[in-house]
C-alpha cells in the first residue's frame, strides 16, 4: 500500500490535471460555438450549389466539349483520398474515427485494384497512416485552422487538387471529413469531389415536372451556354464543398475535444474522491497503529 506522502503527492497530480482538463473544457466550448456557427452557415450555399451545378450537369453530361472536371478523364485508375483531421489530439475518436473510414476506403479500392494517392489535411491524420500508407501520401497540409479555417486556404487545396487533377496525377477525388451534428455527434462522410457527381434526381424518377433548380418543366436557354457556366463554376465549387469540409472538421474537433475534456474531468474527480477516502483510510490505520504502540509501552511499564 501507498504511503500518505506518495498519496499526497498522486491528489495534487490529479487534481493539476482537473484544472487543465477543466480549462481546455472551457476554451473548446467557446471555440464550438463560433465554428458551428460557420459550419452551418456554410451548408445551405454548398448545398445549393451543387445541386444548381447538378441540374447543369445533366443537360451536358455525355457531350464531347463537357468540362473535364465534370466528364472525368474516362479512367477509374487512380484515385486521391484526401484525409481531413486535426492537428492536435485530445479530441476522443475524432481523429481515429476518420483514419479508420480512410483506412477502409483504401482497403475497398485497392481490392478493386485502383492505385491509391493520399493528401494529408492535418498532422494526425499523416501520423496514423504513415506507418502503413507511407509511400501513398503525396503531402500533408498543416496549421489550416490558424487562427481560423478560411476560404483562401480551401482555395489553395483546391487549385492543388485541380493542377493535380490537369497533369493526370489521378482519376477520381474523395475527402473524408466529420460531419457536424451536435457536440457530441459527428457522421464520419466521404464525399466525392472529382469528378463532379451528378445525383439522381428523385422528382425527375417519380415523374415530377420541377427540377432541383426549381425551374419546372420550361426549356430555357443558358447565355454562356452550360458548358461555360459550368467550366466556371465547377473549379469555384470545388473550393466551397472543400471549405464545407474543413469548417465542418473544425466544429466537429471542437466538439469532440469538449465532450472528452468533460468526461476527463468527471473521472478525475472521481479518482480525487477515491484517492481521498485511500489517503483517510492509511492516515486512520497509521493514527491507529501509533495509539496501540503508545498503549502497549505504557502498559509494559
Amino acid at each position: 500500500m501507498a504511503n500518505l506522502k506518495d498519496l499526497r503527492i498522486r491528489i495534487d497530480s490529479v487534481k493539476s490535471t482537473q484544472k487543465i482538463t477543466s480549462a481546455m473544457k472551457m476554451v473548446a466550448a467557446a471555440k464550438l460555438r463560433r465554428a458551428q456557427e460557420s459550419a452551418e452557415a456554410s451548408r445551405p450555399y454548398a448545398d445549393r450549389m451543387e445541386r444548381m451545378l447538378g441540374s447543369l450537369a445533366v443537360a451536358v453530361s455525355g457531350r464531347s466539349g463537357a468540362p473535364k472536371l465534370l466528364a472525368g478523364t474516362g479512367r477509374d485508375d487512380v484515385h486521391l483520398i484526401i484525409v481531413a483531421t486535426a492537428d492536435r489530439g485530445l479530441c476522443g475518436a475524432f481523429n481515429s474515427s476518420i483514419v479508420r473510414e480512410a483506412r477502409r476506403l483504401i482497403a475497398e479500392r485497392q481490392e478493386a485494384g485502383h492505385q491509391i494517392k493520399i493528401l494529408c489535411v492535418g498532422r494526425k491524420g499523416r501520423d496514423q497512416l504513415r506507418r502503413q500508407f507511407g509511400e501513398q501520401i503525396v503531402d500533408t497540409i498543416e496549421d489550416i485552422a490558424k487562427p481560423r479555417v478560411e476560404y483562401g486556404t480551401a482555395g489553395d487545396i483546391a487549385g492543388r487538387v485541380i493542377e493535380m487533377f490537369a497533369a493526370g496525377e489521378f482519376d477520381v477525388c474523395t475527402i473524408v471529413y466529420a460531419r457536424f451534428k451536435s457536440a457530441m455527434t459527428q457522421f464520419v462522410t466521404a464525399q466525392q469531389l472529382v469528378p463532379f457527381a451528378i445525383e439522381e434526381d428523385d422528382d425527375a424518377e417519380a415523374g415530377g415536372t420541377e427540377n432541383s433548380l426549381g425551374l419546372g418543366g420550361a426549356i430555357y436557354e443558358f447565355e454562356p451556354d452550360e458548358e461555360e457556366i459550368l467550366a466556371e463554376l465547377l473549379p469555384r465549387n470545388l473550393a466551397v464543398q472543400i471549405f464545407r469540409s474543413l469548417l465542418e472538421n473544425q466544429a466537429s474537433e471542437h466538439g469532440a475535444r469538449m465532450t472528452a475534456m468533460d468526461s476527463a474531468t468527471r473521472n478525475a474527480g472521481d479518482m480525487i474522491k477515491s484517492l481521498t477516502l485511500i489517503y483517510n483510510r492509511t492516515r486512520q490505520a497509521a493514527i491507529t497503529g501509533e495509539l496501540i504502540e503508545i498503549i502497549s509501552a505504557k502498559e509494559a511499564m
